[in-house]
């Protein structure tokens, strides 16, 4: 028999706060409970649960794809891989390659490395659009993101990087409602799961002039996000691919709670070229008073050249740097 919708069993006057103190209510029980059952091998590796390495506000992680899946000519696995970024003293890592493993093999990565997962992404996106007009395209393009979804969940991730489309799918009014309507069919397994569906500005010529001078402003991304008035849709939001069109502090600014989590790279103006962190023209400083202003908290990811180990212990640095850490 279906059960209820949880709207329907509950008063509206129920505040998320009592769904809080019923969950840690919850827990305090388990965790009795636990305390009194005998401790074999089994419980012992059944209640590891895998943590970000520190506690900081601003978490650090680089992408899947930028640790090498073989280094000297030795195939490393992916709990190899896991755990070169946590020997680089990354926090976790965002999982970019989630359309190459499955849920199963992804949770047991994450188990055996000890390295957090704190995304899914599945690069398939710019193949498969949500905004393209043929509908068999944007049902795969849904059935990608579902896998994302439930990959980042099982991993204990918290949310997935989708690009929404391509302007060169059509006028953009059309092209809008279409992935809105899409995006909107896959609220219901988000929530359920507790992953925000997060928005990355790409250079897709989407709720941008790609042809206008630089400092436009994002209140494009801005509408289309609170569109949704759902609190599992937010931004992704990528410091350096929008320097070339505004400032990053500004937008920061603009965007604030809706800032999620932050994808990481350097850009210059002058070359017009993308660089390390660190590296070009991109105001770091006014970056970093943004983000204090608008007190965020949660996880910023490298997106460039990676390599071996020392190469990204440097990311990392590079990335301490960047925002004072």
């Amino acid at each position: 028999m279906n059960k209820p919708a949880l709207s329907s069993t509950l008063p509206s006057s129920v505040s998320r706060r009592h769904f809080l103190s019923a969950g840690a209510a919850t827990a305090v029980a388990s965790a009795a409970i636990a305390q009194d059952e005998p401790q074999t091998a089994t419980t012992e590796k059944k209640s590891g649960i895998v943590v970000p390495r520190s506690e900081n506000r601003i978490l650090l992680a680089p992408k899947l794809g930028m640790i090498p899946d073989k280094l000297d000519g030795r195939p490393l696995s992916l709990v190899d891989r896991l755990s070169m970024a946590g020997d680089a003293g990354f926090d976790g890592v965002d999982f970019d390659q989630a359309g190459a493993y499955t849920l199963e093999e992804a949770r047991e990565a994450v188990e055996k490395s000890g390295v957090f997962v704190h995304n899914a992404i599945n690069h398939a996106h710019w193949n498969q659009r949500l905004t393209s007009s043929n509908a068999e395209e944007r049902a795969t393009s849904r059935k990608n993101i579902e896998h994302c979804i439930r990959l980042s969940h099982a991993a204990g991730g918290t949310g997935v990087l989708i690009v929404l489309g391509s302007a060169k799918d059509g006028p953009a009014e059309e092209i809008e409602e279409r992935c809105r309507a899409e995006v909107k069919t896959l609220l219901p397994l988000a929530a359920a799961l507790g992953q925000p569906i997060l928005f990355e500005n790409v250079w897709n010529k989407m709720f941008y002039d790609h042809d206008a001078p630089p400092e436009q402003s994002p209140e494009k991304f801005i509408k289309f996000v609170d569109s949704f008035n759902s609190p599992w849709v937010g931004m992704y939001y990528d410091i350096g691919n929008h320097w070339k069109y505004g400032q990053p502090g500004d937008w920061l600014r603009a965007f604030g709670h809706r800032a999620v989590k932050l994808d990481v790279k350097g850009f210059s103006r002058k070359d017009n070229n993308f660089t390390d962190i660190g590296e070009g023209d991109l105001p770091w400083a006014d970056v970093h008073k943004a983000l204090e202003e608008i007190n965020y908290s949660g996880w910023a990811t490298a997106e460039v050249g990676g390599g071996d180990l020392p190469r990204l212990t440097k990311v990392r640095e590079q990335m301490q740097k960047a925002f004072g850490l």
